[in-house]
């Protein structure tokens, strides 16, 4: 008792005492805010590699994009990127950022299953699964649960199963050699259960969405719970959004 009274007193808490309320770093992006200065339109929406800008209002779509600030830092005066991380919703819609919006992303309580926070509000276990990711969006899952974030007290935890999972957790574009391994996961976990979308290219695609090696056909089959935008994203977007949704 005594040593870890000892290791308390040296290092401090560990983890973050708060997760709603936490700061990150300056030069995380998080959700950006398009002001309604006057820019070349055009120009500005070839500025995007992902397509994840359009005009007529300018709109940019947090679903596509790769957060890679180009379209910031060649138009400083009408796109600026906070460091706001609550950005998950449980509507692909709300993922569309217009100019002139100042409020946050959130999650529409109408929209959420009610058997989602009945049953998930205190236990929520899930799987995760890799179609086709590239290894980001998965540390930042897996830092998820380190002392730091430890998601774990919430009651939320990524299980080895799917049988002993609530809902999926998917990451990557959904490749063709993954779309059968993905669909045997799915209907291994017990019903009700939940879909997450992790990362730009879960979401839409991300640089690969033009790509024949992709099968997303899963996601026109099933509903999406939860969409959480990023590329990776960062932990406390999931763990906000998963409480967010959980507790709705």
């Amino acid at each position: 008792m005594f040593d870890h009274i000892k290791i308390i007193y040296h290092q401090g808490k560990q983890f973050i005492p708060d997760v709603k309320t936490a700061k990150v770093p300056g030069i995380f992006r998080g959700r950006p805010v398009i002001s309604l200065a006057k820019v070349n339109e055009s120009e500005l929406v070839n500025s995007c590699p992902l397509n994840a800008i359009s005009a007529g209002p300018v709109r940019l779509d947090l679903g596509k994009c790769s957060f890679c600030g180009e379209c910031a830092r060649q138009f400083p005066e009408k796109i600026e990127f906070t460091t706001d991380y609550k950005i998950a919703a449980n509507n692909r819609e709300s993922l569309i950022i217009c100019e002139g919006d100042q409020g946050p992303v959130k999650i529409d309580p109408a929209k959420v299953r009610k058997e989602v926070p009945r049953l998930f509000r205190k236990s929520l276990k899930l799987r995760q699964v890799s179609a086709g990711g590239d290894n980001s969006c998965e540390w930042e899952l897996n830092a998820a649960n380190n002392v730091q974030f430890d998601m774990g007290r919430f009651g939320v935890e990524f299980v080895a199963s799917p049988r002993h999972a609530d809902g999926i957790v998917i990451t990557g574009p959904v490749t063709e050699n993954m779309a059968g391994p993905l669909q045997i996961c799915y209907d291994a976990i017990p019903d009700p259960k939940i879909v997450v979308l992790v990362g730009t290219d879960a979401i839409s695609g991300g640089v690969f969405r033009d790509s024949l090696a992709l099968d997303r056909s899963f996601l026109d089959r099933y509903q999406v719970d939860l969409y959480v935008p990023g590329n990776p994203p960062h932990p406390l977007t999931f763990i906000n959004g998963i409480l967010d949704l959980i507790n709705a």
